[in-house]
């Protein structure tokens, strides 16, 4: 059986909806973290939509006041950037970091925010698709090769790479790369009733997966274990034809949670916590999809449940106002009750 890493999201938008959560308490959240013996801290992106701090500032911040934990992006919308200059900027942080980032990154959800987020840098949303997978080819060309050649629809380059002749090297990452993890979503983008078109959208993406990608990232079908298992499949068939090694990829699920004394309390603070962060998706949404609420055995059971499904690293937001409280709570009475039943199952 083989080892579950878990993460913790130190949510870079609550600072500012939150009067008691500043952006250095998300700092010292990291470093809590850490100490607590999380494999990994992330923060999310959003250009305006959602407004919040910066991303790759942020974690460049983090990288500085801790050691161990990986730095991640759950998730950056990465279509909307420039691929030289995050290819440049990523490079820096991998190093700043002493080589511990993983970028998690998707095409962007229908909302409409997104659409105008993408319309402010002239992109076309509708071909958000071959923006991102194109993005993706630059980055990887520029961190393992050392520049570029990529000749695409919307981004052609000719020997372009981070090295005017004067320096010792290519400006490079400190991995070669840093491990990419893709974010699919189908039900989120297309709903639940339009499976034939879903399906063609889990073909494409574990295609994206498995060519671009070191991983995979998910999120918001929490009642549905059967649906990452069905879509695992796919990426695996998807990783085989392509022949890369299925064991250099990680499955990861981005789960949302509220671990309270009781069910009640959860389904109270979750609820008055999400109507707040993602006002425009909880109208629409389940919030039962989000993630599990409840007691520390709750949250462990869910967790068995969906591991047994396939995830391997699970990135654990808190829908809550109270951030080290439950990180704390997850440390303390959660994991332990998660190790204890995957120790008797194993």
């Amino acid at each position: 059986m083989g080892e579950i890493k878990f993460g913790v999201n130190l949510n870079n938008r609550e600072p500012l909806i939150a009067p008691d959560y500043s952006l250095r308490d998300l700092l010292d959240l990291a470093v809590h973290a850490e100490e607590a013996g999380f494999d990994s801290v992330w923060v999310g992106d959003s250009l305006f939509s959602k407004p919040r701090y910066e991303p790759i500032n942020v974690l460049s911040a983090i990288s500085q006041r801790t050691s161990k934990v990986k730095l991640g992006t759950a998730c950056m919308v990465s279509g909307t950037r420039d691929p030289l200059y995050l290819a440049l900027e990523w490079a820096t942080l991998d190093n700043l970091s002493n080589g511990r980032t993983i970028l998690g990154t998707g095409m962007g959800n229908p909302e409409e925010g997104v659409r105008r987020e993408y319309a402010s840098q002239g992109l076309d949303f509708e071909k958000r698709a071959k923006i991102f997978e194109e993005g993706l080819a630059v980055l990887r060309d520029l961190w393992i090769e050392g520049k570029t050649d990529f000749k695409g629809e919307h981004y052609q380059y000719d020997n372009v790479s981070f090295y005017s002749g004067t320096e010792m090297a290519p400006l490079m990452p400190v991995q070669s790369p840093p491990p990419i993890w893709v974010v699919s979503n189908p039900r989120l983008t297309v709903g639940t009733r339009a499976e034939d078109k879903t399906g063609r959208i889990i073909s494409k993406a574990a295609r994206r997966i498995a060519e671009y990608g070191d991983g995979w990232m998910t999120c918001c079908r929490a009642r549905h274990p059967e649906e990452f298992k069905e879509q695992l499949a796919q990426i695996d068939d998807a990783i085989a034809e392509a022949g890369r090694d299925r064991s250099e990829f990680v499955m990861s699920y981005q789960v949302t949670m509220n671990i309270a004394d009781t069910r009640e309390q959860a389904n109270a603070d979750i609820g008055a916590y999400i109507s707040q962060y993602y006002p425009e998706l909880s109208k629409a949404m389940d919030l039962g999809e989000w993630g599990p609420v409840g007691t520390p055995d709750d949250i462990a059971e869910w967790l068995q449940t969906f591991a047994d499904a396939g995830v391997d690293y699970f990135i654990c937001r808190f829908g809550s106002m109270d951030q080290f409280g439950q990180v704390e709570r997850l440390s303390k009475e959660v994991l332990p009750a998660f190790q204890k039943s995957r120790a008797a199952i194993g």
